[in-house]
C-alpha cells in the first residue's frame, strides 16, 4: 500500500429515487396494498420525496470533492431529467443489475446497501451517501482514509445502545424506534462474532468503505443473517442496519474509528424552521438534511431555496 490517498482511486455511490414520479408511485403502491402491517418508516413519503437534494448534491461534491474518480447513481428504473448522462464521470446504475432477482421489487434501501459492492466497475475505496448529504467545505481523499493505510476513517456519533427502557422509548415515534432496533441488532451481531461492541450510531452522512471488506462481511462472514432480509421489499425490525460493515471493519483493525461533532458532520432534520443557523452555527464539512415521518409538504417547500443559496453554480452533471 502507497503511503498517500493521492493514488487511490475513490468513487461516489448514492441512492436515489423521485417518489413524486407518478409512474413509480403508483407501482410502489400496487406492490405495498399486498403487504400489512409495516412500521411507518418503510412506507413514509419521508423516504422517498424529491425536493431535487440530489442536484444540489452532485453540485457541492464537483465543488468541494473535485478527486473523486466517478460517481454512481443507483436508481429504480429512473433518471433525472437534468442529469447529463454525456458526462463520463456519472452513471445510472438501476438495481435490478446487482440485487438478487428475488430481492425485486425493491423499495426498502437497507436491502439495497446489502449489495454496493457489486456495482459494475465499482473502485476498492468507494464513499457511499444518500442525496441529501452534501460536501459543505472543501476536503481531500484523506478525510475518508488513512493516508498511510487506506483504511476507512469510521465516523460515528456517541450513543448508548441495548438500554431501552420504556420511558425512554415513549420519546420517540415508531420511525425512531425501529431504525434503532436494527442498529442494535447490527451492533449484537458483531460482539456475537468478535467480542466487540460498538455503542456509535450512523452519523446520517457520507460514509467511506473498502469494497473487498463489503464483499466479505456479506458473503462470508454474515451471510446466514443476511440472505433470509433480502425480500424485506420494505423496511421493517427484522433488517440489519448497515451500519453492520462499519463496526465489522472496526472489529477486523480495518478501520480507523472517529467520534464526530457537529462542525464535522451536521444533521438538519427537515422540519427545523430555518436551516441556515445550523450552516452558520456550526460550519460543518458535511451536512445532511434529513427528510422525516414528521416534515410537512411545506417544510420541503424551504429545501431548494436554501440548497440553491449555498450551491448557486450549476455543475458538469447538469444538462
Amino acid at each position: 500500500m502507497k503511503n498517500s490517498t493521492r493514488s487511490f482511486e475513490v468513487d461516489l455511490v448514492y441512492l436515489w429515487v423521485d417518489g413524486n414520479d407518478i409512474e413509480w408511485l403508483n407501482k410502489k403502491n400496487a406492490f405495498l396494498s399486498k403487504i400489512k402491517g409495516l412500521p411507518i418508516e418503510g412506507t413514509s413519503k419521508a423516504r422517498t420525496a424529491n425536493n431535487d437534494e440530489l442536484l444540489y448534491s452532485l453540485r457541492s461534491a464537483e465543488k468541494n470533492a473535485p478527486w473523486i474518480r466517478k460517481i454512481f447513481i443507483v436508481t429504480d428504473e429512473q433518471q433525472p431529467s437534468w442529469l447529463n448522462i454525456k458526462n463520463s464521470r456519472v452513471e445510472i446504475i438501476d438495481i435490478s443489475q446487482f440485487l438478487p432477482p428475488k430481492a425485486l421489487p425493491c423499495y426498502n434501501s437497507v436491502v439495497i446497501e446489502y449489495f454496493l459492492y457489486k456495482i459494475p466497475g465499482l473502485s476498492e475505496h468507494f464513499i457511499y451517501a444518500n442525496d441529501d448529504m452534501f460536501f459543505h467545505k472543501k476536503i481531500t481523499p484523506d478525510f475518508f482514509f488513512d493516508s498511510k493505510t487506506g483504511f476507512p476513517i469510521i465516523r460515528l456519533q456517541r450513543a448508548i445502545l441495548g438500554k431501552w427502557t420504556n420511558k425512554f422509548k415513549d420519546r420517540f415515534n415508531i420511525y425512531r424506534n425501529v431504525y434503532r432496533i436494527t442498529i442494535d441488532k447490527a451492533a449484537k451481531l458483531v460482539e456475537n462474532k468478535f467480542g466487540k461492541y460498538y455503542s456509535g450510531t450512523p452519523h446520517h452522512n457520507i460514509d467511506a468503505y473498502l469494497k473487498s471488506d463489503y464483499q466479505r462481511a456479506v458473503e462470508e462472514e454474515f451471510d446466514s443473517d443476511i440472505k433470509p432480509l433480502i425480500t424485506n421489499h420494505f423496511r421493517n425490525k427484522s433488517d440489519i442496519q448497515r451500519i453492520i460493515f462499519l463496526y465489522y471493519a472496526l472489529a477486523v483493525n480495518r478501520g480507523n474509528l472517529r467520534y464526530v461533532t457537529r462542525r464535522e458532520s451536521c444533521r438538519i432534520r427537515l422540519q427545523k424552521p430555518n436551516y441556515l443557523y445550523f450552516i452558520n452555527k456550526y460550519n460543518p464539512v458535511l451536512f445532511c438534511l434529513n427528510d422525516t415521518p414528521r416534515a410537512t409538504d411545506n417544510d420541503r417547500l424551504r429545501v431548494r431555496p436554501f440548497l440553491y443559496h449555498l450551491f448557486p453554480n450549476k455543475s458538469s452533471f447538469e444538462l
